[in-house]
Formats: structure tokens, C-alpha cells, sequence
């Protein structure tokens, strides 16, 4: 049951949620359009014994997350594309160290300083492929405000029960807008120390299988390094058979839980539909409506939504029958990124709509497309 129902941005929802899943520390730098979240951690953070830095720029600020989540404090940052770009070098050390944090992306148009207060989904792809190296990641794409609660609280629980680097995908839009929402007790999970006897960064016999994550000072003699390592921490940079396990847990800890962490949802897909839209985050907001009206118009048209990107809905994609299907229309705030990844598992035609003009999508704008597209 919630606790309580108010009228809220959707940066402070976000905001609270962090601070309701048991984060304790938040470092970042100042930058539009995700700073709410910063100011509203920097008064309210101390209040419930956490710890708020403001470092002198974004790789600062993620190194410091990395740094409390290895002294044992659920930690986040929030930025927005170039501010991420800055921080994938560090991301990448949080992915192979088996660092939980999370990072919230209040995406907007660009590249590099583009509009800085107009929205964009232009990230997609840079969250996806950042960072060196074979890893899997977590990504989370609210549509509403309601959900950077929901998804905030989500993304806490997913980044400690994977030890992964979790990610809110959110922009200018949905992180701006204000609409009620409840509010309710999050369920994270805690961490645990790992037995005397078993080592801290997974295990030889299960690929698939996350270790407790020990908190410096808890006596585990901890050995935390970028480079190539084995199951206790031990660089072993010349070693195949220990390169071999670790990029392979690091993918599998990930790939072999995915029913578990894919979420999406369908309006109106069933035996009869043969056209099919994609779409995530604001965007689908305006999908849904466009495919109301295509409807009302004859049109057998549904709507998939990913609320989880990464990893993407492999199953449901590759289980569509290309015979009934006839197309696929993903519009994007970008010039055409996730469509790579539809067309990819569902062997459809994927029929992108791009639009990088700083502004969201209008229900109109979707429905002539598709209607002049078929």
C-alpha cells in the first residue's frame, strides 16, 4: 500500500526513491537537465545520515560512487549525456570490479553540449557500448513519473542482487514532467559477507552465479583491481583460463538471469495484429496514443514498450512470426538506435522514425507516418 500520493517532478520522485532504496551516498556535477536530483540529495541525503558530494566534474564524481560502494554505502550519480560520456572509463572499472551503483541519465539532445535543456534518447547506444571490452549491463526506461520512482527503486535492487553498474534511462521529458505519484517502502536487497572459504568475485564451477559483495574493513583482505583477475581479486593478466572466466561471468551473471530482469509491456499484440510499434521511454506516451488512433481506423497495430533496454527483450522479439508481422515502426529521439537492435532480433522489417529536433513526439506525428508508410 503506498505511504503517500503527491504531485512531484520527476527528478525529486527519483530523488526520494534512491534515498527510500538505502542510497547513502550521491556524487555528481551540476548538469541540465538532471540537476534536481543533485540539489534535492545535497538538502535531503545529510537528513537521513547519508553523505552528498558535489566533485569537481563527472569523473570525479563517479570514481567517488565506486569508492563508497566498495565502503559499503548504496551509492548513485545523475548526469546527462556528455557528463556520462566522461564517465565511461570509470563505468568500465565498475563493470569489471563488480561494482553496484547507479547511474540516472536525464538524456537530452545532442551530441556533446547540444540543447541542454531539450529532450533527446540520443544515449542509447554509448550506455549499450561505452566501455571496453565484453560486459553486460542493466537499463532501466521509464515513461512516466510513477515509474522513476518504481524504476529508481528497481534499479537499486538490480545493480546489488548483480553487482553490476545499473543505469535509469530517463530524458529532459519524463524528468521534468509532474504527475502524481505513490510512494511506498522499497525492498533492496542487503549485502552480505562471503564465507571465510569462498572468494568475493564469483565462482570457478558457476558462471552465472553472483557472489556477496564484502565491504572494505570486514575482514576479507580485499583485492579490487582493472585488470584481469581471478575469483579472490589475484591480477593474473597473463593468464587465458582466468580472462576466460572472468569476461564470461561478467556477460552470463547477466545473460543467464535475463527472464528475471527483462521487463516490457504490450498494448493491443495478439494472433491478429500485423503491424507492430516499439517504442520506450516519453516517446511511447505519444505511441500509445497514435496506436489508439490507427485502430479506431481499422488498423490491426500493437505497441511493444522495453522498460528494460539492456538487456534488451531478446525473446520477445526473436518469438514474433515475421508471416504475421508485416512491419515494424520504432520512432526514436534519435537518428535510429534501438530500431538496430529490433531489426536485429525480430528479423522484421524495422521502419525507423527519427526525430533530433529537441522536441517530443506528438501523437499526430506518428500516426501519418506509420498510415503513409503502409
Amino acid at each position: 500500500m503506498p505511504t503517500e500520493i503527491t504531485f512531484l517532478q520527476g527528478n525529486i520522485v527519483c530523488a526520494r526513491a534512491a534515498i527510500a532504496s538505502g542510497c547513502r551516498f550521491f556524487a555528481g556535477y551540476p548538469i541540465t537537465p538532471s540537476s534536481e536530483i543533485m540539489e534535492y540529495m545535497s538538502n535531503e541525503l545529510p537528513k537521513s545520515g547519508g553523505v552528498f558530494l558535489q566533485a569537481e566534474d563527472e569523473i570525479a564524481s563517479i570514481a567517488a560512487v565506486i569508492g563508497a560502494s566498495w565502503a559499503g554505502a548504496k551509492a548513485m550519480t545523475a548526469t546527462s549525456g556528455p557528463g556520462l560520456t566522461l564517465m565511461l572509463e570509470n563505468i568500465g572499472y565498475a563493470i569489471i570490479t563488480e561494482t553496484p551503483l547507479v547511474v540516472v541519465d536525464v538524456q537530452r539532445a545532442g551530441p556533446s553540449t547540444g540543447q541542454a535543456t531539450k529532450p533527446g534518447s540520443g544515449d542509447v547506444m554509448q550506455i549499450r557500448w561505452g566501455m571496453s571490452g565484453d560486459y553486460e549491463i542493466i537499463a532501466l526506461s521509464p515513461w512516466s513519473v510513477q515509474e522513476m520512482y518504481d524504476m529508481t527503486v528497481k534499479a537499486f535492487a538490480l545493480s546489488e542482487t548483480y553487482r553490476v553498474p545499473t543505469f535509469l534511462i530517463s530524458d529532459q521529458a519524463v524528468s521534468h514532467l509532474r504527475e502524481n505519484a505513490a510512494f511506498y517502502p522499497a525492498n533492496v536487497p542487503e549485502r552480505g559477507v562471503p564465507p571465510a572459504d569462498e572468494p568475493h568475485f564469483g565462482y570457478k564451477d558457476d558462471l552465472s552465479r553472483t557472489s556477496p559483495m564484502p565491504a572494505f574493513g570486514q575482514g576479507k583482505k580485499l583485492l579490487v583491481t582493472g585488470s584481469t583477475h581471478d575469483e579472490s581479486g589475484y591480477r593474473k593478466t597473463q593468464d587465458p583460463a582466468v580472462q576466460k572466466r572472468l569476461t564470461e561471468r561478467l556477460c552470463n551473471k547477466i545473460r543467464s538471469n535475463a527472464d528475471k530482469i527483462v521487463d516490457l509491456e504490450t498494448y493491443f499484440v495478439d494472433e491478429t495484429t500485423e503491424y507492430l510499434m516499439c517504442a520506450y521511454g516519453f516517446t511511447a506516451r505519444a505511441a500509445l496514443a497514435s496506436v489508439n488512433e490507427l485502430r479506431k481506423d481499422g488498423l490491426k497495430i500493437g505497441l511493444v514498450r522495453p522498460k528494460t533496454l539492456w538487456p534488451s527483450p531478446e525473446k520477445f522479439f526473436s518469438g514474433l512470426n515475421p508471416k504475421k508481422i508485416k512491419k515494424i515502426f520504432v520512432p526514436e529521439m534519435n537518428q535510429g538506435q534501438y530500431v538496430r537492435e529490433v531489426q536485429r532480433l525480430a528479423q522484421i522489417d524495422a521502419v525507423p522514425l527519427a526525430k533530433t529536433t529537441g522536441e517530443v513526439f506528438f501523437p499526430s506525428e506518428i500516426t501519418r507516418f506509420v498510415s503513409d508508410s503502409i
